[in-house]
This record gives structure tokens, sequence and C-alpha cells, in this order.
């Protein structure tokens, strides 16, 4: 096959000599070659376009069609290969895989779907979707992630679960973090919102409808398996988990708590929403400020019917639900809480001005044996034990020697010492005379090797000036206090 400049070449070879033959002889080619070029040059035909060869599958190539057309687009390749050996194909896999993209790419032409461009409208359509969160402490978490269409606004809020009552608090929560409601609201055809499908209409939730119309929403989803009538939650759910759930790609560490995630989920939030959408070029903050003069004023009071039952909070921060008492943070005491069993959990929900969140959630369990989480109480306060107070001078003088002294007073206390103050006066007339550092040495020595008898602190303290001075007397290695075995030199003697 010539390149397009030697065809060019031979071309105006020809338009100058007027014979193939001596513009072959000036171009240096046959001049069967050159007759071709100008015969299709003449017939209008692009004189560098590849001419189709035959090929061994062209027989096969309207089953080949078929089997692309009955199948959808869908079958294999190595699928289609093995029918048309079997009606007598001779040539390789390689030749068959060919042929079977050339039909899939004309059938995907054919049936190609077309897209009409949606230009939103502000304050029309919210959108939201689930996503698989990460695992924390071996438990799963969901996250939900809703897009104001317009705006280009995103809300991301961990959960434990999909159920309806947290459907209805995180729609919530993102409607009061829009600051007012749209007039629909776009999602999957899940359990919570779609009870079941009749003649391929969606049978919406009772529950949530009375919730859309709680806010005055309207609840729509979109065509069963059909991702693409959703795309801007799709979207945020593919950001999301790129950017918060632990991957290989993203090298991210695991959560060690919930809370943690949920810092996550605000820190993602305020990133993607300060910074220039792709395609506005806009900040999504800032076009929500705009948004919210057509986004409609939602109830101060959430929605709290499928929460479900109202408990009070009572002074030792415990709800009781079936004869069984659940913790919950402490600073809830005295407030209403709502609990509902999801399963073998027991969930607590708190609804506060920033709308219903879920503040605690236990394993089910019986009467008699209560769920307490430690984390629901304020830490316990430094030191519960009672600590020395002076209340007289000598006292003071004694605790004034050092942190040995309070300690020693603490555990000889604690052993029932007898004639403790004469032994208190007895160590400040000593730190007169060997400094406050070297009783409170003492002292704590003392208190640690438990001795309060008459003499030990003055034993301890001599002790330990023979150690500065290195006075202390050891015996030799050529004296022992161990037994001698002379004794045992007649046994074995026959009895003599």
């Amino acid at each position: 096959m010539k390149s397009g400049k030697e065809i060019m070449e031979i071309l105006e070879a020809f338009d100058t000599t007027g014979c193939a033959y001596s513009a072959a002889q000036l171009v240096g080619c046959d001049p069967k070659t050159v007759q071709r070029y100008v015969d299709r040059r003449d017939a209008g035909v692009d004189p560098s376009a590849k001419t189709p060869r035959p090929k061994l599958i062209d027989p096969f190539m309207d089953k080949v069609e078929e089997l692309v057309e009955r199948s959808r687009g869908k079958i294999r390749a190595d699928v289609v290969h093995e029918r048309v050996v079997a009606l007598g194909f001779a040539g390789d896999e390689r030749t068959t895989r060919r042929a079977v993209r050339e039909a899939k790419d004309a059938w995907a032409a054919g049936h190609r779907r077309v897209y009409r461009p949606w230009i939103p409208e502000p304050g029309l359509w919210l959108q939201w979707d689930w996503a698989e969160g990460p695992r924390i402490d071996g438990r799963r978490t969901s996250l939900f992630c809703a897009w104001l269409a317009w705006s280009r606004y995103r809300v991301v809020i961990p959960t434990w679960d999909r159920t309806l009552p947290t459907v209805i608090a995180c729609l919530d929560a993102t409607l009061r973090d829009l600051g007012g409601a749209p007039t629909y609201v776009l999602t999957d055809n899940e359990k919570p919102i779609t009870v079941e499908h009749v003649a391929g209409m969606a049978v919406r939730h009772p529950q949530i409808v009375a919730a859309a119309r709680h806010y005055g929403v309207t609840v729509h989803t979109c065509v069963p398996a059909d991702p693409e009538t959703k795309g801007g939650s799709e979207a945020t759910v593919r950001i999301a988990k790129a950017d918060l759930v632990p991957t290989d790609a993203n090298l991210l560490a695991s959560y060690s708590s919930f809370s943690q995630l949920v810092a996550a989920c605000r820190a993602f939030c305020d990133e993607v929403n300060g910074r220039p959408h792709r395609e506005t070029r806009r900040i999504p903050a800032e076009m929500l400020a705009e948004e919210r003069a057509r986004l409609h004023p939602i109830p101060a009071e959430a929605y709290t019917a499928a929460f479900g039952e109202t408990r009070r909070v009572n002074r030792s921060s415990l709800v009781s639900v079936g004869g069984v008492r659940y913790s919950v943070p402490h600073q809830l005491i005295d407030e209403t809480v709502w609990v509902r069993f999801d399963g073998d959990d027991l969930v607590v929900v708190h609804v506060s001005a920033d709308g219903p969140r879920e503040v605690a959630r236990h394993r089910r369990s019986t009467p008699g044996r209560p769920r307490i989480v430690d984390a629901h109480y304020p830490p316990r306060p430094a030191g519960l034990e009672r600590q020395p107070r002076p209340q007289r001078p000598e006292e003071a003088a004694f605790l004034a020697i050092g942190e040995g002294s309070k300690r020693w007073l603490v555990e000889a206390a604690a052993a029932g010492t007898s004639r403790v103050r004469t032994k208190m006066d007895q160590a400040v007339a000593l730190a007169k005379l060997f400094g406050d550092d070297a009783v409170d040495r003492a002292l704590s020595t003392a208190a640690l090797a438990g001795r309060f008898a008459d003499g030990d602190l003055v034993s301890i303290l001599e002790h330990q000036q023979q150690a500065a001075t290195g006075e202390i007397s050891r015996p030799s290695e050529h004296h022992t206090l161990q037994p001698g075995t002379s004794a045992w030199a007649h046994i074995g003697g026959g009895g003599q």
C-alpha cells in the first residue's frame, strides 16, 4: 500500500505524461499500479482508501450479526466462535473477535441512548443515593449522599443502617443544612421508599409519603435498574467513596470510631462545596446562597412519627425499654428521646434544633442485664480517694516535707498504724536535721515497703546515709548461713 505522498506523485506523473508506462518509469513502480490508482480517481473513489479484501469470516457474518442482535450486544466473542466453527468456519478465534467487535459497534450505533441536555432549575430537584461506607470495628456503615441539582451542593451523612427512620433523619438533616426544601426529591426504589411495583407503577411507603408531606416535598423514584436517571447523586456517591472509604488507591487509614467518620464526612463536604465545580465554574456554597431564595421553608420540628416511642432520660443517663435499662450520652439527662428496635439493635434518636440524630445504639438485652456504655458518661474525677488536707499547723508542717509525706500518711492510715501523729512530729524533727529531701525519700521508701513501726524511719535514714558515703558493710563470699551437710555423712554407710 502506497503512502499518500507516493499516490499523489503517481497521479502527477500520469497527468504529465498521459501514459501509465511513462509515469511508472518516472516514479519507479509498476504500470499496473499507476493504472489502478488512476482508475480509482476517475471512478470518484479515494485513491488512498484501503480496498477490502475477502475474509474467511465473510460467509458467516450474517450469523455473527444475528447472534449479536439476539443478545442485544451482550454475547461474548468466544461463544460466537464456537457457534460459527460448528457451522464450518475454519479460521482462528482472533478473526472471530474482530468480526464480533465490528458487529457490536454497528449494533451499538443503532441502539445508542441519546441524552437530552438537562438544565436544572433553582430550587426544583434534590437527589439522594446510598454508598457502602467503611467498616468500623467490623460493623458495616452506609453513606447517605445527597445532591442539590442547580447549585451542585453535596451532603454526605454516615449511618449504621438504611431503614426508613434513618432515611427520614438524614433527609431532615440535609434540608436543614440546605436551609430549605426543594419541590422534588429523587431516589432509588429501595424498600423504605417503594413497597412494591404494580403494573410498572411504584407504590410508595405510607411513612415516607407522610414525611414528604410534612416537609412539603414530592418523592419521585427513578426507573428500576437505571442509575443514569439520577446521575448527579451517582457522581456524589462515586466521589464520596473515593475520598472517604479506605482503599489501596487512596491509602486512607481505617476509622477507629463512628465520630471520626462523621468528622471526615463534614470535612469532605466543606472541601467539595468550597471549591469551583467543573461544570458551572462556580463554588457550590455560593450558588446555594442564591438558590435558598427558591427553596421553601421547612417546619421547625422534625417528623418524628417514624422514630419510635418517646422516653425521658433519667438522672443516671438511662432509658428503660421493655424493663431493660440502656445508657445514653449524659448531655441528654432530662431530655426526651425516641427509641425503636431495628432487628436486634435498640436505636436511640434525639431531636434538637439541628434535626434528629442517632445518639446511641445497643444490642437488645433482657431484664436484669442493663446495657451501659462508658463513653456515655463523663470521665471520673481525678482522685476519688481521699487526699491529705492539713487541718492543724503540725499536719501542715509534715505534709510540707514533700510528696513522700503524703504517700506515707495515706499508706499508714490504710494500714491502721498506731501513734501516727507522734511519728509525724518525729519526721518533722528529722527533716530539720537531715533536710526535707532526705526525709521525703525515706518516707516514700517506708510507704512502699510498708514499714510504719517505731524506729523504721530512723533506720531507713541511716541506711540511706551509709549508702551515700559507701559505709555499708556486706558479708564476704566465704561466710554463709547455709547449714552444713556433715550430719548426712553416715547415711548409706551400712547402718553404722
